[in-house]
C-alpha cells in the first residue's frame, strides 16, 4: 500500500459507499449537538417518522444562548425556545444531554476533548463551524448544516466529497509570551483567510509537537478561519497523556490497545500531500487583528496598512473606517474599552492560567470592563479550586458561568456599538460581538495585558521572560 496521510488514513476506514465523480459515503463516530443547529433537524427527524439512528454516539450540550449571569434566568425568548426545544428533543430520541445543571456543560468544542468523546481517528461532526477544534487530538472533524445535522441523526452517515491535504509544519522554536493563537493569526495574517479552501489542513513541525493539547486546540479551532475543511494535528504520546482518566475514554487493557492503535495514525513517511507550507516559528511575535477578518493582523510591533502600494485597497479602507482606525496606525496605540478572555478557542484552563500569571497582583484600567468566561462548568469548578478565580476578582475581572458568551452576540454579554474589545475568541467580522462592535483577536496574555493598560502592549517587554519560562 502506498504511504498515505492521517486525513487519507481516517477517510479510508470510514468509507461506506464510494462511486466516480460523486461524494463518499463516510460513517461519523461522534455527533455533537447544540441548541442553535439542531432544532429544525429534529423536527424533520419527527415529521418523517424517523429515529435518532445511535443515540449513544451522539452528544447534547447548550452553550451559544445561555447567560454567563444568572444562567437560569433567559429573559429572551427565542434564546428560551432553542433550549427548550433541545430538553425536549433529548428526552424524546434518548440524546444524552449535559444541561444547565450538569457539571458536564459548557462550550461544545471545550466539553468534548474534556469529557474524553473526542479520540484519536474518530470522524467527528457538529453544526458549528468551530468543530475543527476536536482535530486537535488526531480526529477528523468538521462544521456541518442543519440538513446535514438531520441526515447523521437519522443514519449515522455523512455524503461528503473527498478534501485535498495541506501540510502547514511550523519549525524552529517560539519566543517566550508567544502563544498558540498567535502562531496561528501570523499564519492566517501570511497567507489569508482562503488558502485553505478545499484542504484538511495537518499542523506538524516542531513547534506544534512542543504545543500542549490544550494549545493545539487553539491552532485547529482556527484552522477553518483560513478557510480550510478542518485541522488536524497526528496523536502522540501528549494526545495520550491527555486522554487517559477521561470520563467517556477507554480505560485499563482497552485503552492501551487504543493507543497502539492511534499510534499508527501518524502520515506514513513518503506520504504526499497536496500543498505544503513552511513557517518559520521564530519569526512570529504577539499578533493583534487591527481589521473585519482573521487576516488583517499584524504583530503587536507593527501597524494597520499604510494602504500607499496595498492591491486591495478598497477592502482594507473599508474594514480601517468600520474600526475607525487611520492607516498607519501602530498596534500598541489602540486603545480598548472591553476585554473578553473565553470562547471555543481560549477558554480552557491553560489559557486562563496564562492570563491570571499576567494580571496577579495587578488591576484593571477603570477605563475597561473585563470578563472572563471559563469554557466549562468543570474548567470553572477548578479554577476556582486553583485559586485562578480570585485572582481574576481581585484584579477587577468579572468571574462568570460558561457559555459561549462575547464570542457572538447570540446572548446577553455583548460589546456596545463603536466600542473595543480585546478578544480571546476566533472571528472578528463586523457586529460578530455586537451591532458596530470592534473586535481585535489576540491571546489570552495579550488581552490580560490590555485589560491592564487599556491599550494592546507587548506582553515580552512588559514581564520579560521569566514570566513565560
Amino acid at each position: 500500500m502506498k504511504p498515505r496521510t492521517i486525513v487519507e488514513k481516517i477517510w479510508d476506514r470510514h468509507l461506506v459507499a464510494s462511486e466516480t465523480e460523486k461524494p463518499d459515503l463516510l460513517y461519523i463516530d461522534l455527533h455533537l449537538i447544540h441548541e442553535v443547529t439542531s432544532p429544525q433537524a429534529f423536527e424533520g427527524i419527527r415529521e418523517k417518522g424517523r429515529k435518532v439512528r445511535r443515540p449513544h454516539l451522539t452528544f447534547a450540550t447548550m452553550d451559544h444562548n445561555i447567560p454567563t449571569i444568572n444562567r437560569f434566568q433567559i429573559n429572551d425568548k427565542t434564546s428560551l425556545q432553542q433550549i427548550s426545544a433541545l430538553e425536549r428533543n433529548c428526552r424524546e430520541f434518548q440524546v444524552p444531554l449535559a444541561d444547565l445543571n450538569s457539571e458536564d456543560q459548557g462550550i461544545v468544542h471545550v466539553i468534548g476533548p474534556e469529557l474524553g468523546l473526542t479520540l484519536p481517528g474518530k470522524t467527528i461532526v457538529c453544526g458549528d463551524s468551530h468543530t475543527s477544534t476536536h482535530g486537535a487530538l488526531g480526529a477528523l472533524a468538521f462544521g456541518i448544516g442543519t440538513s446535514e445535522v438531520e441526515h447523521v441523526l437519522a443514519t449515522q452517515t455523512l455524503w461528503q466529497s473527498k478534501p485535498k491535504t495541506l501540510e502547514i509544519r511550523v519549525e524552529g522554536k517560539l519566543q517566550p509570551g508567544v502563544a498558540a493563537k498567535d502562531v496561528i493569526l501570523h499564519i492566517i495574517s501570511k497567507h489569508g483567510i482562503g488558502f485553505g479552501t478545499g484542504h484538511v489542513i495537518e499542523f506538524t513541525g516542531e513547534v506544534i509537537r512542543a504545543l500542549s493539547v490544550d494549545e493545539r486546540m487553539t491552532i485547529c479551532n482556527m484552522s477553518i478561519e483560513a478557510g480550510a475543511k478542518a485541522g488536524l494535528i497526528a496523536p502522540d504520546e501528549k494526545t495520550f497523556q491527555y486522554i487517559s482518566g477521561r470520563k467517556y475514554a477507554p480505560k485499563g487493557e482497552e485503552l492501551e490497545a487504543a493507543i497502539k492503535e492511534w499510534s499508527l495514525l501518524a502520515t506514513d513517511k513518503g506520504a504526499k500531500y497536496d500543498e505544503s507550507i513552511l513557517i518559520d516559528g521564530e519569526k512570529i511575535e504577539p499578533m493583534v487583528t487591527w481589521g473585519t477578518n482573521p487576516a488583517m493582523a499584524a504583530g503587536i510591533s507593527g501597524s494597520a496598512p499604510a494602504m500607499e502600494e496595498e492591491e486591495n485597497r478598497a477592502e482594507l479602507e473599508r474594514a480601517l473606517h468600520y474600526m475607525n482606525l487611520s492607516p498607519g496606525t501602530p498596534m500598541e496605540e489602540i486603545e480598548v474599552q472591553h476585554v473578553f478572555i473565553g470562547s471555543c478557542t481560549n477558554s480552557r484552563l491553560s489559557d486562563l492560567r496564562a492570563a491570571a500569571e499576567v494580571v496577579k497582583g495587578k488591576r484593571v484600567s477603570p477605563r475597561v470592563t473585563a470578563i472572563v468566561v471559563p469554557g466549562s462548568q468543570r474548567t470553572k469548578r477548578e479554577a476556582e479550586e486553583e485559586g485562578l478565580a480570585d485572582i481574576f476578582i481581585e484584579a477587577g475581572f468579572q468571574w462568570r458561568d460558561s457559555g459561549c458568551s462575547m464570542c457572538l452576540s447570540m446572548n446577553d454579554d455583548v460589546v456596545p456599538p463603536g466600542e473595543r474589545c480585546a478578544s480571546t475568541s476566533n472571528r472578528n467580522f463586523e457586529g460578530r460581538q455586537g451591532k458596530g462592535a470592534r473586535t481585535h483577536l489576540v491571546s489570552p496574555p495579550m488581552a490580560a495585558a490590555a485589560a491592564l493598560y487599556g491599550k494592546f502592549t507587548d506582553v515580552r517587554e512588559l514581564y520579560g521572560a521569566k514570566l513565560f519560562t
